[in-house]
Order: structure tokens, then C-alpha cells, then sequence
């Protein structure tokens, strides 16, 4: 017994010596440290809601204060990314009838999943003003008051009437391309049922649809880097479409498509019957379901 209490005295001094553990956190496991990779690989949302929609209203702000001239530019673009959006949509979603006729539902998941939500995506990368966003974008700021009533009424008459000349300019480019043929029976079909709506769906319709589209801003807006912002845009962008809801810069292009391919569709029943209600639809959801809603629960 004595001699094994002298060894271990004869140890103390080089146990000393020996480099000491160093503390467990869970930062420093492998696992934490793949699982915080993994999350950012993945975009996952990193910001709270608070946080989220003060970057929200804060991005309202530049949309809405942005010069005239960059403004109709922003415009502009960005009505020509949603057309080129709904042409990818009706090249593939509308040009399945095989699927349509035996599967439905799988026929209106490839409409969603393919256009709208790639068009959405490069109006956010680029900084674009999308009149149906800036409902609740530009409506946040001025809940907030960096945007003022005037500029609030200027943004929202810019955007629209430049999504419009956007739009406009894609379907006229398309159709000199000579690639209308290419979507003349699913496209004349979705013209038709989009322009036989009452004003009283068509208004619900467009109030969900941005509801919607609103909400794949900011999921958008609380991701950290593009694969998160991808995803963030695409559940909302892909359901509403597939859902049947109506987006009035959208309808810009897919009825004119519609009416090019032979659609039995009226001027007026474009734009009286359709995009009017669609249109005050979008603007009540993202102005009360968005912006006001949001403001009221995480504004300062």
C-alpha cells in the first residue's frame, strides 16, 4: 500500500505537465459543426420575424424612394421576367395533355413548378420592382414612415404600368419569334377559363395569390443566401398556381399568350373582367394580410 501512494506522488509532477482537455462546448463538436454547415448550405431561415420584417420595410423603403428613371427601368424588368416565366409555365405545365387527362393534380404541380417561380427569383436577385411584392413591401415602409402617401401612390402606378410594358414586350418578342405555335391549345385554354371568372372570384383569386406571393418575399427575405431563397419563393410561387389563384402581371402575359394562340377573349374581358378585380384583389392582400398584418405584430 505504502509503495503504490509513492508511485502515485512520483506522478503528480508529470501529470502536471500534460497538456489539459480542453473544454466541451457545442460549437466545437464534429456534428454541430456539420449540422450549422449543413443549415447554411441549406439557406434555412436565419433571421426572426422581427428581424425579418425590418429588412421587409426596410427594402420597401429603397423600392419606394427609388428614382423615377431606375424605377420605370426596375419596372420594366421585371414585368419581362414574369413573362418569360409564364411562357416556360405553359411550354410545360400546359403542353402535357396526356398527363392533364390522367392525372390532374400532377398536371397542375408541373404547371407551378416550372416558370413562375424562376421569373419571381430573377426579379429578386436583380432588385426589381414587381408591383404585386411592393403591395406589401412598399405599403410596409409606409406603415412605417420611411415612404410617404405620395410615393406609396407613384410606386405603385410606375410598377404596374411598367410590369405591364415588360410583359407586353416579351409576349410581342415571343410572337416574332415564331414560338406561339408552340402553346397554342393549352394557352387558349387558360386565356379562356381565366377570362370566364365573375368579378367576385376573380377578386378572392387574386387576394390569395398574393397573400401568397407576399409571403414568398419575405421567406425570401429571411434566408441567408440563394439556395434559401430559392426554396423560399418556390413552395409559395409553385402552390398558388397549381392552386388555381390569379396574379394580375402574370395574367398580363398569360392571356395575351392565350388570345394570340386563338383564345375567344375580348380586350375588355381581359381587362375589365379579369385584371381589374385581380388586380384590386392583389393589392388588399399584400396591403392587409402582409404589410398591415406584420406591422402590427413585429413593426416598431
Amino acid at each position: 500500500m505504502k509503495a503504490s501512494l509513492a508511485a502515485l506522488a512520483l506522478l503528480v509532477p508529470f501529470s502536471a505537465a500534460l497538456p489539459q482537455p480542453k473544454a466541451v462546448t457545442p460549437s466545437s463538436l464534429p456534428t454541430f459543426k456539420a449540422a450549422s454547415a449543413a443549415s447554411r448550405i441549406r439557406g434555412g431561415a436565419i433571421k426572426t420575424p422581427k428581424e425579418t420584417f425590418a429588412g421587409y420595410s426596410a427594402f420597401g423603403a429603397v423600392q419606394g424612394t427609388m428614382g423615377t428613371a431606375k424605377m420605370i427601368v426596375q419596372s420594366v424588368l421585371a414585368g419581362a421576367f414574369i413573362a418569360l416565366g409564364s411562357f416556360l409555365a405553359f411550354n410545360v405545365g400546359a403542353a402535357v395533355p396526356g398527363i392533364k387527362e390522367s392525372n390532374p393534380g400532377m398536371q397542375k404541380l408541373i404547371l407551378g413548378a416550372f416558370g413562375l417561380p424562376f421569373g419571381l427569383l430573377m426579379v429578386v436577385m436583380t432588385g426589381g420592382q414587381l408591383f404585386t411584392g411592393n403591395t406589401a413591401l412598399v405599403a410596409s415602409a409606409w406603415l412605417q414612415g420611411t415612404v410617404t402617401t405620395a410615393q406609396l401612390i407613384k410606386n405603385y402606378i410606375v410598377s404596374y404600368l411598367g410590369n405591364f410594358v415588360g410583359v407586353l414586350m416579351i409576349v410581342g418578342l415571343i410572337g416574332a419569334a415564331g414560338l406561339n405555335g408552340g402553346i397554342g391549345g393549352g394557352a387558349a385554354a387558360v386565356a379562356t377559363a381565366k377570362c370566364s371568372l365573375g368579378f367576385g372570384p376573380a377578386f378572392i383569386r387574386g387576394f390569395l395569390c398574393n397573400w401568397m406571393v407576399c409571403m414568398a418575399l419575405w421567406q425570401q427575405a429571411a434566408a441567408g443566401d440563394l439556395a434559401g431563397k430559392f426554396v423560399g419563393i418556390w413552395l409559395p410561387i409553385s402552390s398558388f398556381v397549381a392552386m388555381g389563384f390569379e396574379h394580375s402581371i402574370a395574367n398580363m402575359a398569360l392571356i395575351p399568350f392565350g388570345m394570340a394562340a386563338g383564345a375567344d377573349v375580348t380586350l375588355n374581358q381581359f381587362l375589365v373582367g379579369n385584371l381589374l378585380p385581380v388586380t384590386l384583389g392583389n393589392m388588399v392582400s399584400g396591403g392587409l394580410m402582409v404589410a398591415g398584418a406584420y406591422n402590427y405584430c413585429h413593426g416598431q
